[in-house]
């Protein structure tokens, strides 16, 4: 099963474009992609259709870890209550929990504060043959740092690395090198920012509060960040436009909708493995001659105990 083009090319943010997140839609896509299988629900569908992308990105994740040529690595970014946590689990459910690693990047570490932004994140990387996770990233230095410039008096920069305007756009374009960097030597980069209302927020956190169950996922500051709602749409804006390229473009997911939500990003990690036209490693003569008689060793032992 394939996402369809049309709506991939939807939900990027074109490289050299603006990202117009105030004309993007927080809960659906113009192009219909949920078609009919026999079932009453939207929900249904969108939940049939995660089904089928977690099993092939299953099967995908062996071909990946088989070839050993390529890493993938696949960014979260989104406000509180996004969907991060809950997308991240139900995608991976069906891999080897061998092959990946979940990365969930929070205030930075008194260590990590003491090197440059991206130190922490270099430190995480997937290896050939693995998927990484970042639930947040490196980017959050772009968006919580920029709507709450105070915290960059803990980075203990110089006065000239502070300089605005050009503090932002200096660490767009770092983070643009760094991402290329990593392409060009064999990491695939899916970055997902998962684009939800304020309403929507607003009704999340309520149900946190609602539910004993869910209590602790909340936090005060969760209050404080949803005010600020507006300056964080700004901050994600300009970082879209700036840091989505033709080696790692960014994709705005529709995020009201949590079965659809999970459902695209399934899709959209696929394609993005399915581009990388993985095969399994081919065997020259000596090899295929020592499966051959290891074979024939195994046979010969079952022959001789029966």
């Amino acid at each position: 099963m394939k996402l369809p083009a049309e709506v991939i090319a939807e939900l990027t943010v074109r490289p050299g474009s603006v990202a117009g997140l105030g004309a993007r839609s927080t809960s659906a896509t113009t192009c219909d992609w949920l078609g009919p299988i026999g079932h009453r629900h939207l929900k249904e569908i969108a939940e049939h259709d995660l089904e089928q992308f977690r099993q092939e990105l299953a099967e995908a994740q062996e071909l990946l870890y088989a070839s050993d040529t390529w890493a993938l690595l696949v960014l979260f970014q989104g406000l509180d209550a996004a969907g991060k946590d809950g997308t991240i689990k139900h995608l991976m459910s069906g891999v080897n929990p061998q092959g990946c690693v979940v990365h969930a990047f929070r205030e930075p570490s008194t260590e990590e504060l003491r090197h440059d932004f991206l130190w922490r994140a270099a430190q995480v990387l997937p290896e050939r043959g693995m998927i990484g996770l970042f639930n947040r990233s490196y980017y959050e230095e772009v968006l919580v740092v920029r709507v709450h410039p105070e915290l960059l008096g803990n980075e203990r920069l110089p006065a000239e690395a502070l300089a605005p305007p050009s503090l932002w756009a200096d660490r767009f374009d770092d983070i643009n090198a760094f991402e290329h960097h990593l392409v060009r030597n064999g990491t695939r980069i899916v970055k997902l920012f998962l684009h939800v209302s304020r309403e929507e927020q607003r009704r999340r956190l309520l149900a946190r509060l609602s539910d004993p169950a869910k209590q602790w996922k909340f936090a005060l500051s969760d209050l404080t960040e949803h005010a600020v709602f507006d300056d964080y749409q700004g901050a994600y804006e300009d970082m879209l436009t700036a840091t989505s390229t033709p080696w790692a473009p960014w994709y705005v997911v529709p995020a009201d909708n949590k079965p659809a939500l999970r459902a695209l990003v399934g899709g959209l990690v696929v394609d993005a493995v399915d581009r990388l036209d993985l095969r399994l490693p081919a065997l020259d003569g000596g090899q295929r001659d020592a499966l051959e008689e290891a074979r024939r060793t195994l046979e010969k032992e079952g022959t001789t105990e029966g």
